[in-house]
């Protein structure tokens, strides 16, 4: 049987009765007696003691570990590692006078005072324009910039213009490959896979854990046979950054060469980024409210992340449930998607506009 942690009321008592039945005519319940203060010290330390052990024995279980060093000591067992962040990376475009160096290792900025370096020199062409690469200096997905965005010099160069531009890397990104640490949620999750899914030398699952340890990877499907015999399919999503989910070419390289890194040489393995399909809602409820509506969005945005999978279907009754449970929502109508969802394969749904209308 479970064992009960007992109240603060509880240990006070055992210890009363406990102290009075050793020093017969002791009071050990009135408050202001010497007998009275002891117990309630000494009630409050053991009740605290209790919770501690309560803590800890939560900590022996991977399901129920939530001291981030002690999740990683269980993760280390299984040869495993939180996925560490990554520092988002890209081109930029520099402008200033013909011939003028903006050399390696120039530090700039962005308004937000997030700071970057230049990897290589650049040199400026005859029309006082150039090409070049940076790095965030700190890592996370807070480094990704859109294109456009304008970096500021922290330290004039001269001949070359105190701003420059993040520029296109080649896949319609800026300044991509930015990645938090991997949350707890996460190592946790990959750690049960791995021991209810030991390696099996290019399984499946296999494909899966090696994607899923690339920083910034979030949710990977894995799809055997994909180009016929000897062909396996990797598609993956990068949701923390921010043009995702759908990853850019740099997240694409990345996984691939970190798969190409392990896989079996007899398999041919290619990764692609899933092609994105927003699905339009129109959506009748009641009350509708802006509080409502936002509750029910955010429920709509899980509900996909958990479901939608490549080549797979949601199903409007799991929907229509989903969008029922929202908190506030009393009755509601979907209009529309009037059928099941169903991806091709490489596709994947993901929420688009919603249509709010008043509930008939």
């Amino acid at each position: 049987m479970p064992f009960a942690r007992p109240t603060p009321q509880q240990l006070r008592d055992r210890l009363a009765a406990d102290l009075e039945a050793a020093l017969p005519g002791a009071d050990a319940r009135t408050r202001r007696t010497v007998e009275g203060v002891l117990v309630r010290a000494v009630a409050g330390a053991a009740y605290d003691l209790y919770g501690y052990l309560d803590w800890m024995s939560q900590q022996i279980h991977v399901t129920s570990c939530d001291d981030d060093l002690l999740l990683d000591r269980h993760a280390s067992l299984w040869g495993l590692a939180r996925v560490p962040a990554a520092a988002a990376s890209g081109a930029i475009a520099v402008t200033g006078a013909a011939g003028a160096v903006l050399p390696a290792g120039i530090e700039l900025r962005r308004s937000d005072d997030a700071r970057y370096a230049t990897v290589a020199d650049v040199t400026l062409d005859g029309t006082g324009a150039g090409a070049g690469r940076v790095t965030a200096s700190a890592a996370g997905a807070a480094g990704d910039a859109a294109i456009g965005t304008t970096l500021q010099l922290v330290t004039p160069v001269a001949g070359i213009a105190t701003s420059v531009t993040v520029a296109d890397d080649g896949s319609g990104q800026g300044l991509s490959g930015g990645a938090d640490l991997e949350s707890t949620g996460s190592l946790r999750a990959r750690i049960l896979e791995r021991v209810q899914q030991p390696p099996h030398g290019g399984a499946a699952f296999d494909y899966h854990a090696w994607t899923l340890a690339v920083p910034g990877v979030t949710r990977a499907w894995v799809l055997p046979l994909w180009l016929g015999p000897g062909t396996v399919g990797v598609t993956f999503c990068v949701d923390g950054a921010s043009y995702g989910p759908a990853p850019s070419s740099i997240d694409v390289a990345a996984v691939q060469a970190a798969l190409d890194a392990v896989r079996p040489v007899t398999a041919a393995c290619t990764m692609f980024a899933p092609t994105l399909d927003a699905i339009a809602f129109t959506i009748g409820v009641q009350p509708n409210t802006a509080a409502v509506q936002a509750a029910v969005t955010a429920a709509l945005a899980d509900f996909f992340r958990r479901e939608a999978a490549p080549g797979g279907t949601i199903y409007l009754s799991r929907l229509s449930a989903e969008i029922a449970a929202v908190n506030g929502e009393y009755r509601h109508k979907l209009v529309a998607p009037a059928a099941d969802i169903v991806a091709a394969p490489g596709h994947l749904a993901v929420p688009g506009a919603i249509t709010w209308t008043v509930y008939p």
